[in-house]
């Protein structure tokens, strides 16, 4: 073979390589394109459990378990009981073990703070014989409050007004807690033998008890035999 041939033969394949050199540089960028997407659903099937993490890190993204309501104590049948309630309760016991000298009292009914009561006139009294019945209402905040009494039997006595009120100081400003209702009917008791007529809610009656005793007492048994014997 002559030089000649020699450098067609060479420029023959140099052609031939530069015809293949970007064949093959496509190659290797499809290579390198269809390989970067995989690289990226790598990439992101990698970051996916630290991107939960993340979001679990965030405030108030996961929800927080309910906090459980305690459910209220129920009460026992004694602690529903109002201090007032219970203190009528411990006098009714008293009352009726231990009743005062001509007097007895308990509640109407079921309402404990309403009561009746009934007086025999003392013996010595010009209402001797005679039994008279009263209404004891007693208030919510008793004892720091005086109960209310009211004669429901008509008597003739200055202490004691037709509407059956009562003038007793007990039951007025010198009320104390320390009181108990059989004190107070006990006090009734002896406002019957001892009336007041210094201090009266009648005052007619006093005058005449004041001026005219014997008719008092005559008018008063009158009354008693008329309204309170049964």
């Amino acid at each position: 073979m002559s030089a000649s041939d020699n450098e067609q033969t060479s420029v023959s394949n140099a052609a031939s390589l530069g015809e293949n050199a970007p064949q093959s540089t496509s190659n290797t960028g499809a290579t390198e394109a269809s390989t970067a997407p995989a690289a990226e659903n790598s990439n992101a099937a990698v970051s996916t459990p630290s991107s939960a993490a993340a979001a679990a890190d965030v405030p108030g993204s996961t929800p927080k378990p309910a906090t459980p309501v305690p459910k209220p104590k129920k009460k026992s049948a004694g602690s529903t009981l109002s201090s007032s309630a219970k203190r009528i309760q411990k006098e009714l016991a008293e009352i009726s073990l231990d009743p005062p000298s001509n007097c007895s009292a308990g509640p109407k009914g079921d309402n404990l703070y309403e009561w009746v009561s009934t007086i025999v006139g003392p013996g010595e009294s010009p209402y001797a014989g005679g039994v008279f019945f009263l209404d004891i209402h007693f208030p919510t905040d008793y004892p720091f409050k005086p109960p209310k009494i009211i004669f429901r039997t008509r008597i003739y006595h200055c202490n004691i007004n037709s509407q059956g009120q009562i003038c007793l100081d007990i039951l007025k400003d010198n009320w104390s807690p320390a009181l108990t209702i059989s004190k107070v009917l006990l006090s009734i008791c002896s406002l019957l033998t001892d009336p007041n007529p210094h201090d009266p809610l009648v005052h007619s009656i006093a005058q005449q008890l004041l001026t005219n005793r014997k008719e008092h007492d005559a008018t008063a048994k009158e009354w008693t035999k008329r309204y309170a014997c049964c």
